[in-house]
């Protein structure tokens, strides 16, 4: 795929790297990095490099059939209301012969000439016609659907619009759906030596190490936490000064050894270092009382305490978490302002999870479930009579998204969860189940004042058009006038419904207003 070429299905990256415009899709404002092994959709924009992709999914199961097939389907579908109006639709086209039947009678029971009886019959007819009535929800359902797609939200069938707008109460995932499901350093404590000095040692360690929280240290040392390559850098205070030779700004690491499960050592610039557990340093002979009051601390927030030794000295802490995505905090916000309790379902530890909880503020921390015992926790919240919205990306999140009320998967999850929900949030943006929430909302609204019109417009029009009226205040009705009001009713039932349009919704991290 050469720079400028729509990628023509979903793939993984062979070879060459590159950065995709997915906004299509996903409504990803930037461009997104891609490079080996990395998967790519369909329909996209390769932007700069060049791409070797092999073709993973192609036809009806490629990312931009399923979500064309998705909105159809839910655009095609009828919503409870939907049904309860072709009901009234069915019963309204009787009333309308009878009632056209009842007036002529009635006209010529009361000596009018046959001409104008069947002119008030059929005005009758006309003006009751359930054209309105029929469109009343179809047409907020589509706008609902569309609005919802534009926002990367798709809604699986119409009946998930209205249950969203019923939600009281939503149970959110913790590992990728509050949080990015990746570690990064949240702390850096330095005893007895500088903190740069600490974090270039220690990044030189972990280059070594394939290790997730390696990668995570490492990243943190290059974002500039580190001294730059040709700065020189003290080890312990007061001591020699030493300077680095890499090009990446860590000197380079010798006699590396790796102890599964614990952590890992190297020599560099002549000095051993341990980054690891705390067996690692006691196997190592280390004297962890100059950081255990700081490492105990930061294990007990629920953070991942890394110990660091030079020479066997404890000398420091690097502390890291699952830090949570940068719209959590307002999507818990937006969902408050909205009425809405949170709830925080996971089966992490309580301590990591009331720290995630405490730092969006949500509302209730349910943890350490297991994945088979989620289904039963939002089961024991709808027995108290909420209406529950699950919020999940995994595999183990499925049972518990087909127990709510409405199921809600994170679109970079699996295809079980994604299966089993009933909206798709594309962009796995947290801050969409808000918006979510709110087109389900302004779209039983709009659902609703339409039919309050169609069925008024009949009530009031009805009576004019048989005549009541005409008697006592020489008030009528033609045909001609009834088919136009026919018309124009239908006409502001469809208008109505396209001023969904303009509901305001919670703005993307970034983003700004029109």
């Amino acid at each position: 795929m050469r720079p400028g070429a729509r990628i023509p299905t979903d793939g993984v990256v062979e070879e060459g790297e590159s950065e995709i415009d997915e906004s299509m899709i996903t409504g990803e404002s930037l461009p997104v990095a891609k490079a080996v092994g990395s998967n790519v959709i369909g329909a996209t924009v390769n932007t700069t490099g060049t791409l070797r992709v092999r073709a993973t999914k192609v036809g009806a199961d490629a990312a931009l059939a399923r979500i064309v097939a998705l909105v159809q389907e839910a655009q095609n579908s009828k919503a409870p209301g939907q049904r309860l109006a072709d009901r009234a639709a069915f019963w309204l086209v009787l009333v309308a012969l009878i009632g056209g039947g009842v007036t002529l009678g009635a006209w010529l029971l009361a000596g009018a000439a046959l001409p104008t009886a069947i002119l008030f019959a059929i005005t009758v007819v006309v003006i009751t016609c359930p054209d309105a009535l029929g469109l009343a929800t179809p047409t907020a359902i589509m706008v609902g659907t569309g609005l919802g797609a534009k926002r990367g939200v798709l809604f699986k069938n119409a009946g998930a619009l209205e249950t969203s707008a019923r939600i009281d109460t939503v149970v959110l995932d913790k590992t990728g759906t509050l949080t990015r499901g990746q570690p990064e350093v949240t702390d850096v404590i330095a005893v007895g030596i500088d903190e740069d000095s600490l974090l270039t040692l220690v990044a030189a360690v972990e280059r070594e190490s394939e290790h997730p929280l390696a990668a995570a240290i490492v990243a943190y040392a290059e974002a500039g936490h580190a001294p730059s390559p040709n700065r020189e850098f003290g080890t312990f205070v007061g001591e020699r000064r030493f300077q680095t030779h890499s090009s990446a700004g860590t000197p380079a690491a010798s006699n590396f050894r790796n102890v599964p499960g614990h952590g890992a050592g190297a020599t560099v610039q002549g000095r051993r270092v341990f980054v690891g557990s705390r067996k690692l340093m006691l196997a190592q002979g280390i004297d962890l009382a100059p950081v255990a009051a700081q490492r105990d601390e930061l294990a007990s927030t629920g953070r991942t305490a890394v110990l660091v030794a030079v020479d066997g000295r404890a000398v420091g802490v690097i502390a890291l978490a699952d830090a949570p995505r940068e719209s959590a905090a307002a999507a818990v916000a937006a969902l408050h302002d909205a009425g809405i309790r949170v709830v925080m379902l996971t089966g992490d530890n309580e301590a990591t999870a009331r720290r995630i909880a405490e730092k969006l503020g949500i509302d209730t921390v349910i943890a350490e479930v297991l994945p088979e015992d989620k289904a039963a926790k939002i089961a024991e919240l709808q027995a108290s009579g909420k209406r529950v919205a699950m919020v999940g990306d995994g595999v183990n999140d499925a049972p518990a998204l087909a127990q709510a009320d409405l199921g809600i998967a994170i679109g970079a999850g699996t295809d079980v969860a994604i299966e089993t929900a009933d909206v798709v949030l594309m962009r796995s943006d947290p801050l969409d189940v808000p918006v979510a929430l709110r087109i389900g909302k302004g779209t039983l609204r709009k659902m609703r004042q339409n039919l309050g019109w169609a069925i008024g417009y009949n009530v009031i029009a009805l009576p004019i058009a048989a005549g009541v009226f005409y008697p006592s205040l020489g008030l009528m009705l033609s045909p001609e006038i009834a088919a136009i009001s026919m018309s124009g009713s239908s006409v502001i039932v469809a208008v109505n419904a396209l001023l969904l349009k303009r509901l305001p919704l919670p703005l993307p991290a970034g983003a700004g207003r029109a």
